[in-house]
């Protein structure tokens, strides 16, 4: 018997012998299979297969913004959708098959869904560089040290016809005290299309633009007079146009409560209006690790909600018949609700606002229905929401650094919460160290998980990395969970009675004290860290990480390990490119024989800041050693770059006899004459075609990445004119 079971061991398929106690692959796979199978089991018995619905819907929003070349039939991806839902419902016996089938129907939803919102927001975009007499409403404007940054309905630009001019245009202009939103204006504009990505796979202010509905961006020459309107404005812009009037006046009583950059971060942190802000005081925060208290998201809204919801309870607790008869739980959870949604309202409804508007709701809405308030599914109800409503949202570091930290936190739970120090402790002071304690761990594990779920993405979007975040996160957050927003709530329902300034005074009391905590940790040696972009494929699989590490409950989270390492060896070794070129043609940027870049002609300054920090530089773009390796006269700019290649600027047309004969590489915005002998020419024409182009030396040649490919047209970029060049545009207009 026991050689029997002896030979058994020892032979695979009749053919390889192994040794004996060794399973085969058949085995091995059996077994690898029905511990998959557990785990799938387990995964739906918790109900963790919901959340990927989310994930579905969202892979179909990528697959449509990166591969849908213009608008698709939409009988095509809902008709897709409804077969699956249909072969679900048939396969409803079967769970690989079921989940299967729903999660495609999810993905051809979520396709449906950008191609939907992509028709709802379609209108014209201004083609090439105008100067034309403006006229239209003031739909929203935003104050800054001097002047404002206008949206303008337009109604009338110079002559051009009604279906060739952009419904919205933004513009800046330096002496608007005397405007207001919803007047009726007049002026001459400089206006120009909303640029492209300053690099490949940079920031796209155009994709935002279109989806913003504004198809130009400026300034206005000269003065803008307030004219009585020639047709009504629409009930839609006179609400938003009030909503913001109302916003900008409490921004200007808040500041002239505090004064200073106090004032304008308290300003910032009620109503959302960050143009008083100065660069130095944003560049503080930044170093900090706290911007994001700033930007009214996430935090805003939980502190928001929280503290109305705790008020409201707390007064209806005051009464022993309401606090015994009525659910004043849920009373205080749908006052929350009702007080937070008014407050997105107030603050401008942006992208970022109203998304974790949706969570909250979601979390305030499941205390309704006595179901726990955070969830991983409740998060994915959330996402689906959001995403059904703004598709576009998927693409910007706002929905996918709340939604990664939440996630996160979620799955973290027990780690965060400080319920493991939380023990029953003999007398008050020993249980008030407990509490002390796990607040304070509760604190530090908070900011250490979010940091590390949003990491991938802050990195790829901002090319920065705050190492002393969790210190200024820890330092800080308290006094604004304690001190400033529920001074903001306090304020708020203060202000319609006047009596609201003594709110503010105190508010910025606190503000105060956390810039000058973000301050300190400014001061600390690499504060802020510059760090090398990385490619989309690197953030992928960070991204798939992120998901299988957080989403299962099975040991199937351990699964994430493997893309995570990947992720990381990819971001951690991204390529080098040797040479910048500005979309324009304005400008460039070439790497030097000290391995650091060096410009050629006048990159605008915003373009040149991104390339800096997209090759991890942390010079400032004022730095005089940017300009060290170039020689230039009136015709042009020269510099060699790695290899020894030749890099050639041209700024007159003179110059490309000569520029043309010497040099490898040969950059203009004028079109190059047919006989070039360069080895590579980017002048008008390929500019017109790539758009912004990074260029990488080789020993055979070169390697070229390009914003877009030749024929390439997604839905938020018109083609490029064919007309001559348009005069170089002030980058400070354009900075989002």
């Amino acid at each position: 018997m026991a050689r029997e079971q002896a030979g058994r061991g020892l032979a695979l398929r009749g053919a390889v012998a192994l040794p004996a106690g060794w399973a085969s692959p058949q085995d091995l796979v059996r077994g690898a299979g029905a511990r998959a199978l557990a785990c799938l089991a387990e995964e739906a018995g918790q109900r963790r297969l919901f959340p990927w619905l989310a994930v579905a819907f969202g892979a179909g929003i990528l697959v449509f913004f990166a591969a849908a070349d213009g608008l698709p039939a939409l009988w095509a991806p809902l008709g897709a959708a409804g077969f699956c839902g249909l072969a679900a419902i048939l396969a409803r016996a079967r769970p690989v098959a079921l989940a299967l089938m729903l999660g495609l129907a999810a993905g051809f939803l979520g396709f449906a869904a950008a191609a939907i919102r992509v028709a709802q927001v379609a209108a014209p975009v201004l083609p090439r560089t105008t100067i034309a007499p403006l006229a239209g409403f003031i739909e929203s404007l935003d104050e800054r040290e001097e002047g404002a940054r206008v949206v303008v309905r337009v109604h009338r630009l110079g002559e051009m016809p009604a279906g060739e001019r952009p419904e919205r245009v933004r513009v800046s202009h330096r002496k608007a005290d005397r405007l207001r939103p919803g007047d009726f204006i007049e002026a001459w504009a400089r206006l120009l299309p909303p640029p492209e990505a300053a690099r490949p796979g940079g920031y796209d202010f155009a994709r935002d633009a279109y989806f913003r509905g504004v198809g130009a961006v400026g300034s206005l020459l000269g003065p803008a007079t307030v004219v009585p309107p020639p047709v009504p404005p629409p009930p839609a812009l006179r609400l938003s146009a009030a909503i913001d009037a109302a916003r900008n006046a409490l921004t200007r009583r808040i500041t002239d409560a505090n004064g200073g950059q106090a004032g304008a971060v308290a300003a910032a942190l009620v109503t959302g209006k960050r143009g008083l802000i100065e660069p130095d005081t944003n560049e503080t925060l930044r170093a900090a690790g706290i911007y994001h208290v700033v930007s009214i998201s996430g935090l805003h809204m939980v502190l928001a909600a929280g503290v109305i919801f705790w008020l409201v309870r707390a007064l209806l607790a005051l009464a022993p018949g309401l606090a015994l008869g009525w659910p004043i739980k849920k009373i205080a959870a749908l006052a929350a609700m009702v007080g937070v949604t008014a407050y997105c309202v107030f603050s401008g409804w942006d992208l970022a606002a109203e998304r974790s508007l949706v969570m909250t709701l979601v979390m305030l809405g499941a205390i309704l229905v006595d179901r726990p308030a955070l969830s991983l599914r409740n998060l994915a109800l959330a996402a689906l929401v959001a995403l059904a409503r703004e598709p576009e949202g998927l693409l910007g570091p706002s929905f996918q650094m709340s939604f990664a930290a939440v996630a996160g936190l979620v799955a973290c739970a027990r780690l965060v919460d400080g319920s493991l120090l939380r023990r029953e402790a003999a007398g008050p002071l020993g249980r008030a160290f407990g509490w002390a304690a796990a607040a304070l761990l509760g604190t530090l594990a908070t900011t250490l998980v979010a940091q590390v779920a949003t990491a991938p993405f802050a990195t790829y979007h901002f090319q920065t990395v705050q190492p002393f975040g969790l210190v200024g996160n820890a330092l800080t957050l308290p006094l604004v969970s304690v001190a400033v927003m529920p001074a903001a709530v306090l304020g708020i329902l203060a202000y319609p009675f006047a009596l609201d300034r003594p709110v503010w005074w105190a508010m910025g009391l606190a503000v105060r004290g956390m810039l000058d905590i973000a301050a300190w940790i400014r001061g600390f040696e690499h504060a802020t860290l510059v760090v090398p972009a990385f490619g989309p494929w690197a953030l992928g699989l960070l991204t798939l990480a992120l998901l299988l590490l957080t989403l299962p409950a099975s040991r199937l989270r351990w699964l994430g390990l493997g893309p995570a390492v990947a992720g990381i060896v990819l971001a951690a070794t991204p390529p080098r490119h040797d040479l910048y070129v500005d979309r324009e043609g304005a400008g460039a940027a070439v790497r030097g024989a000290d391995g650091r870049l060096s410009t050629l002609g006048r990159p605008p300054p915003f373009v040149l800041e991104q390339w800096l920090k997209a090759d991890g530089d942390a010079r400032p773009r004022t730095d005089p050693s940017l300009a060290r390796g170039e020689a230039c006269d009136r015709l042009g700019c020269v510099a060699t770059g790695p290899e020894g290649r030749r890099v050639a600027l041209v700024k007159d047309k003179r110059a490309f006899e000569a520029d043309c004969a010497r040099a490898d590489v040969v950059i203009a915005r004028a079109a190059a004459p047919p006989g070039c002998a360069a080895r590579l020419v980017i002048d008008r024409a390929f500019l017109a075609a790539h758009g912004a182009t990074l260029v990488r030396f080789t020993p055979d040649g070169y390697a070229l990445t390009t914003a877009r490919r030749p024929g390439e047209r997604p839905v938020w970029r018109l083609p490029p004119p064919a007309a001559a060049p348009a005069p170089e545009a002030d980058e400070t207009e354009l900075e989002p």
